[in-house]
């Protein structure tokens, strides 16, 4: 099955375009180490909630727009070796994201899918 890993960001809406670009960058390498599928969703109806939401839990503060990124794996095996594979990547090893968004507040993990229907 399938394994998927799962990143929530803010970045400042100004950026946009180059979150886009270093996002490109990014799922080009993941896709030449064995991802299946990269998606990058820029944030357009994100409530507030009462106790919790996209927004807070990425700190984001009032110019910044929440993305909500996967990527999907063939497996968890494959996603191993291929984040390993793209983390020593030399086009990966660059701060040029600093220019663009803080890392710091980006929230991610790896998710065993529960249900694909």
């Amino acid at each position: 099955m399938s394994y998927i890993d799962g990143f929530v960001v803010a970045v400042p809406t100004a950026n946009r375009e180059g979150y886009r670009k270093l996002a490109t960058l990014a799922a080009t390498v993941f896709k030449e180490n064995g991802a299946i599928r990269v998606v990058e969703a820029w944030g357009d109806d994100i409530t507030d909630g009462k106790v919790t939401d996209f927004k807070r839990a990425v700190q984001a503060k009032g110019e910044e727009s929440v993305v909500f990124s996967w990527i999907e794996w063939p497996s968890k095996e494959g996603r191993d070796a291929g984040m390993k594979k793209a983390m020593e990547d030399p086009r990966m090893k660059t701060d040029d994201y600093k220019t663009v968004f803080d890392g710091s507040r980006m929230i991610y993990g790896g998710f065993a899918p529960l249900l694909d229907v």
